[in-house]
């Protein structure tokens, strides 16, 4: 992926030249095709991103000033869907990618000739971006503290060195939305954008994980990284109270979600067929004769069904932000609860490299790693219910 030479004119994209039943169906097809290769070395699925770009999906939320889609979350979600049945990590790098665009406009610090270069390279370029904030020693930045990572001034710009880790994507990103501090006697804490083809960074291929191995979330090393001055994001002084950003409230548990729950489909889908096709000579017919097996299936479609409901109640605006964080919370747990249930039920076969069911339960456990996680869920459910509960009555006496 090329840096883009300049910043030329946008078209404004119309969401109905997108023909998603038409395009979805053959891009899971395709992506499920290598999905087990992917997962077994560990691979960066480039051509899915490939074929992302060509279908026109990868600015699919971008908004309609800055010559995107501008999709709303209900069209968002079944295009993530779509691809997670097909490939979990790539929906995972897609969702941060649809993220990041549908934020663009109301995005603090962001100068508007870098929303245009940005959104103008996914169109042209197919260019990828996500922001890289975790580190060793902080770990996730959502629990507060600060960062490792120093950005320096310089007389032409900045400079930046440190070590970011999970940076999911990170082989395929053509941008990188690097958080650090600054080395200044007090410190101001902030983004800098970096382009992948800036000298000073490198990859260290480390990730290698039990589940969405072809995430590529390897660790990034910046060494005297140079960034423009007009590529430094508003850094603010430590403590600066930061607005709520809408999109990310909603939005991220949301998708988030469905990429866990769609795995777990996959997984039942698997496990249905198995049942059919498995007919032992001391039967003399189908697993999916004997009550046991069919309560198993209903107990998992069940809890598949709740997914549904709650995807598509946050989906549609049904739930405030804290219940959409609740229902990621409940969506997670629900498809790792499915999954379990088909792996403890198969036995042997489910558990075979072979098969796919045992790739569908590594995959679905990553589910919980995500922000918010949930603990923090349910303390906040918590916190909200006694500070509603403390409320002056206003029943008569």
């Amino acid at each position: 992926m090329n840096a883009v030479a300049a910043v030329r004119p946008t078209e404004v994209a119309d969401i109905g030249d997108l023909n998603l039943d038409a395009i979805l169906p053959g891009l899971t097809e395709r992506f499920a095709a290598t999905a087990a290769l992917h997962d077994r070395d560990s691979s960066f699925p480039f051509e899915n991103f490939a074929a992302l770009h060509e279908a026109g999906l990868l600015t699919l939320t971008t908004p309609k000033a800055l010559g995107g889609h501008g999709a709303d979350l209900p069209t968002t979600l079944k295009v993530i869907q779509a691809v997670a049945r097909g490939e979990p990590a790539t929906a995972l790098i897609l969702s941060m990618q649809y993220l990041f665009h549908a934020s663009l406009e109301t995005r603090g610090g962001w100068p508007e000739h870098l929303k245009r270069l940005v959104a103008d390279d996914a169109h042209r370029n197919g260019g990828l971006i996500n922001a890289l904030r975790v580190e060793p020693e902080l770990g996730t930045p959502a629990r507060g503290g600060l960062p490792a990572t120093v950005a320096r001034r310089t007389a032409d710009g900045w400079r930046i060195s440190g070590r970011k880790i999970y940076s999911t994507g990170s082989p395929g990103l053509t941008w990188m939305v690097v958080w650090a501090r600054t080395d200044e006697a007090e410190p101001r804490v902030g983004s800098w954008l970096v382009h992948r083809d800036t000298p000073g960074w490198r990859i260290e291929e480390t990730w290698d994980h039990t589940g969405l191995r072809a995430s590529g979330s390897h660790d990034v090393v910046f060494e005297d990284a140079f960034v423009p001055e007009d590529r430094s994001l508003s850094p603010q002084p430590v403590g600066t109270p930061q607005a709520p950003d809408p999109v990310m409230a909603l939005w991220a548990p949301v998708l988030t979600a469905a990429i866990y729950d769609c795995v777990a489909r996959s997984g039942r889908d698997w496990f249905v067929d198995w049942l059919i096709e498995r007919k032992p000579a001391n039967l003399g017919a189908s697993l999916s004769t004997l009550p046991r097996f069919q309560e198993i299936v209903g107990a998992i479609d069940g809890l598949l069904l709740q997914n549904r409901v709650l995807l598509e109640a946050a989906a549609n605006g049904r739930l405030s932000p804290l219940e959409g964080a609740q229902a990621k919370h409940l969506v997670t747990e629900n498809a790792i609860a499915a999954t379990e249930k088909a792996i403890a039920a198969s036995g042997n076969p489910g558990l075979s490299r072979q098969n796919p069911l045992q790739r569908h339960y590594r995959d679905v456990l990553c589910g919980r790693i995500h922000t918010p996680q949930g603990d923090v869920v349910l303390t906040a459910a918590g916190k909200a219910a006694f500070a509603a509960s403390s409320r002056p009555s206003h029943k008569p006496d």
